[in-house]
C-alpha cells in the first residue's frame, strides 16, 4: 500500500492513503442563488417596465397658434387643439363679429365637424384628400411648434361651398368621440360639396381656417332643398 506523509508542527505521521478519492468540496447553497436570480429577475421587469411606460407614453394635447394677414391686412389668430393620441385637430375660429365657431377634424374616423357659436347645431362632413394633408401638417409638426405665422402674399386662398342636406338629420348616439360629446346636445346634419349656392340659396354662414402649409379655406355653408 502507496503511503502518505502528513506534516505537522510537532511530528511527521504515517496516513495510508487510497487512489482516486474525490477531494471534498462544500454544497452549493442552492436557496441563496435562486434567491439572487430571482432578485434580478425582478428588477429587470421593473426597469423594462418603466421604459416601457416612459417611451411609449401618449403626449398630451397641445395648442398651436396659427397667425396669418386676412385679405385687408389684419392679422387673425386661430387656436388648434392637437391631441395626437386620438389624432384629432380641434380649431376655434373667432371671426370678426367676435363669434368663435368650432371646427373638428377627427382623422381616425374620417370626418370633420363644423359647429358655429351659440348655435345648437352641427355639419358634418367626409374627410378627402386634401383634408388630411392639411390636417398632418399640425399631428407632424406640432410637437416641436407651437406658433405659425403665415405669409400674406403667399398663403393659398379657396372658398368651398357645402349644401346642408335638411333631411339628413344625424343621431348623436351614433357617433364617435370626441364628435359625439362636441354635438350631444345640438341638431347634426350631413353635408356635401357643391359648386356654389346659386342665385335661389342665399349663404347660412362662412368659417375660414388657416393651415400651416400655408393654405387658407374659406368653408361656407348654405341650405340644399330636401
Amino acid at each position: 500500500m502507496e503511503r502518505c506523509w502528513n506534516c505537522s508542527a510537532t511530528a511527521l505521521e504515517e496516513s495510508p492513503c487510497t487512489d482516486g478519492a474525490p477531494a471534498l468540496s462544500p454544497q452549493f447553497p442552492h436557496r441563496a442563488f435562486w434567491g439572487i436570480l430571482s432578485a434580478i429577475l425582478l428588477m429587470v421587469v421593473i426597469a423594462l417596465s418603466v421604459m416601457g411606460h416612459i417611451g411609449f407614453r401618449q403626449p398630451e394635447p397641445q395648442v398651436v397658434r396659427i397667425t396669418v394677414p386676412d385679405q385687408t391686412g389684419m392679422l387673425v389668430n386661430q387656436s388648434a387643439l392637437v391631441d395626437k393620441r386620438n389624432d384629432v385637430v380641434t380649431y376655434s375660429v373667432t371671426s370678426n363679429g367676435n363669434h368663435t365657431s368650432t371646427v373638428m377634424f377627427d382623422t381616425k374616423h374620417g370626418l370633420i365637424c363644423y359647429k358655429p357659436d351659440n348655435q345648437e347645431i352641427c355639419f358634418l362632413r367626409k374627410m378627402e384628400r386634401t383634408d388630411y394633408e392639411n390636417v398632418h401638417t399640425l399631428l407632424d409638426e406640432s410637437k416641436q411648434v407651437n406658433q405659425f405665422w403665415l405669409m400674406g402674399n403667399e398663403t393659398q386662398r379657396r372658398t368651398e361651398f357645402l349644401g346642408v342636406l335638411g333631411g339628413s338629420h344625424v343621431d348623436a348616439s351614433t357617433l364617435q368621440e370626441p364628435l359625439q360629446t362636441l354635438c350631444l346636445q345640438s341638431s347634426i346634419y350631413w353635408t356635401r360639396r357643391a359648386d356654389g349656392p346659386g342665385k335661389q340659396r342665399l349663404v347660412y354662414f362662412c368659417i375660414d381656417i388657416c393651415f400651416p402649409s400655408n393654405v387658407c379655406v374659406s368653408v361656407c355653408f348654405y341650405y340644399l332643398p330636401e
